[in-house]
């Protein structure tokens, strides 16, 4: 899930990015069109505007000149959206000549709306023209000398530049549709084959977590082969502290063992002497504490393994086939109920000593039969999990007395043998891999413990 999770952020990220990318480029792209397009509508305009001037410009005797003319149709159609105006700005009387198609309107003056002339001295701008048309128009002012000084205007239809513009717009947005697509696709494929080294390497390491793997085997990509070399140098490493632990336990057993020993010997040797009961009794309690605290050290090291997994089937039927025997005299049947195959994580030996306390004792109690239930759990917070449930058909315990039987060296019949330590035993175990033993009452009229471990 959590990959998943990784994978559909990068994939989010990388497709938002894409999106940003291509939509701040077809706006840059749009505007840059459009502002090529009236320059080039500009320059048409730019033509009917020198042509104007040189018709301005013609024979100096008034009665040569005719009616002013651009040669193009459209300014001869009235509110044709194509006007021409050349306003005399010097003399006493300003005089002003339309084209035919303004009919009896004017053209405003882009020197008054403050329009700052560009490099050729012209203006340009959009206006509202004759009933209300948008229109672009280019003024500019031309001095003939003696002929006077005049301010020559064009304007033409705008649709022209919006119809090229819509055009190149949709284009262009049907071209980045599909590249966003093309564009989404190969990053689905980069997102889901650049992190499938991650997600080997997360199955290497559940396959070394469930016991399945000692190492990350095969080849990894350049990026990727330091952390699976760490990785693996970091397992080695924690194998060699685990195993010199061990040696260090084994070693603490050894070296307190031969001075209890040599005491327990010399208060044996000497009877008579008033504190040698006292020391052989506190001997003892030394032995079955460094016993039980070495103990726990020795699975507390063993915990620490990584990729330790047990079968649990085969060690609770080898289990449950020594007791039969091991009480064969009585007629104890042991009934196995394991449908579905599981894994201990941990140690095949701890497994042992914990099934095989309980299978024990509810021999030790039953009547005629215990039966042993194997089935996988979901444990919230840890992972996987499963429960082995050991049922017995002899008196059972009440509440009170499973409370006082779980503790350490607690035994309710001294008539049966043992030394009370069994539940007690598992019990500690399970705490330290992680687990818990319950008791409670059997469905077959006895006691039941459930166990509750953790599964590879």
């Amino acid at each position: 899930m959590r990959q998943n999770s990784l994978a559909f952020r990068l994939f989010l990220s990388a497709t938002t990015w894409t999106v940003i990318i291509l939509l701040a480029t077809g706006i840059g792209l749009s505007s840059l069109y459009r502002q090529a397009v009236e320059r080039s509508f500009d320059r048409r305009l730019g033509v009917y505007l020198r042509t104007l001037v040189a018709e301005v410009a013609g024979p100096e005797d008034a009665t040569e000149r005719g009616p002013l003319s651009v040669g193009q149709p459209l300014f001869e159609l009235p509110l044709s959206g194509w006007y021409w105006q050349v306003t005399r700005l010097d003399g006493t009387k300003p005089e002003t000549r339309v084209s035919r198609s303004l009919w009896d309107g004017t053209l405003p003056n882009l020197a008054d709306r403050k329009i700052t002339p560009g490099g050729d001295g012209s203006r340009r701008s959009y206006i509202q023209g004759p009933q209300d048309q948008r229109l672009r128009l280019v003024e500019r002012p031309i001095d003939l000398g003696a002929e006077g000084r005049y301010l020559v205007a064009v304007a033409g239809d705008p649709r022209e530049i919006e119809a090229e513009t819509r055009a190149f717009d949709q284009a262009i947005l049907i071209t980045f549709v599909v590249l966003a697509a093309v564009l989404v696709l190969i990053t689905m494929f980069q997102v889901r084959f650049g992190l499938a080294p991650l997600k080997r390497i997360s199955e290497g390491l559940a396959a070394i977590r469930g016991g399945r793997a000692e190492r990350l085997e095969g080849r990894f990509p350049v990026e990727i082969e330091p952390l699976a070399r760490e990785t693996n140098a970091l397992i080695d490493a924690n194998r060699e502290i685990v195993e010199r632990a061990r040696t260090h336990v084994g070693n603490l057993a050894h070296a307190l063992k031969t001075p209890l020993s040599v005491i327990v010997n010399e208060a044996t040797i000497r009877p008579d002497e008033p504190f040698a009961g006292k020391m052989r009794e506190q001997a003892d309690i030394m032995r079955d504490q460094i016993a039980r605290h070495l103990e726990r050290a020795r699975l507390a090291a063993r915990l620490n393994v990584i990729g330790d997994a047990t079968d649990v089937g085969p060690v609770v039927t080898a289990l449950a086939r020594t007791m039969e025997k091991l009480h064969h005299d009585r007629g104890i049947l042991i009934e196995i109920d394991a449908p579905n195959p599981v894994r201990f994580r941990g140690e095949r030996q701890d497994l042992e000593e914990m099934v095989g306390n309980l299978v024990d004792n509810a021999c030790k109690w039953a009547r005629s039969r215990v039966s042993i239930a194997i089935a996988p759990q979901a444990q919230a917070g840890n992972g996987l999990a499963f429960r082995i449930i050991v049922d017995d058909d002899g008196p059972g315990l009440s509440a009170t007395e499973r409370a006082q039987v779980a503790q350490r060296g607690r035994r309710l019949d001294e008539t049966k043998p043992g030394s009370g330590l069994g539940l007690s035993i598992v019990s500690e175990l399970a705490a330290l891999y992680g687990g818990t033993l319950g008791l409670a009452a059997a469905p077959i009229g006895g006691l039941r413990a459930e166990l509750v471990l953790p599964a590879a």
